[in-house]
């Protein structure tokens, strides 16, 4: 991708261009931590709530 923004200066477009991929995906393996995050501790917490109605004994 080849696209140039004039209103920065050399340096700070090797820069963005050297850093930018590594921050977007750092960004996203954060993201997919989180909802992994809150995906554990919601079926851990439907698991509980099953258990503490004895209806563990269904599944």
């Amino acid at each position: 991708m080849n696209v140039s923004i004039p209103a920065l200066s050399p340096s700070l477009q090797s820069t963005l261009e050297k850093y930018l991929p590594a921050v977007l995906a750092i960004g996203v393996v954060w993201l997919l931590a989180r909802g992994f995050k809150k995906l554990f501790w919601n079926l851990f917490g439907l698991y509980w709530a099953f258990h503490a109605l004895h209806l563990s004994r269904l599944f």
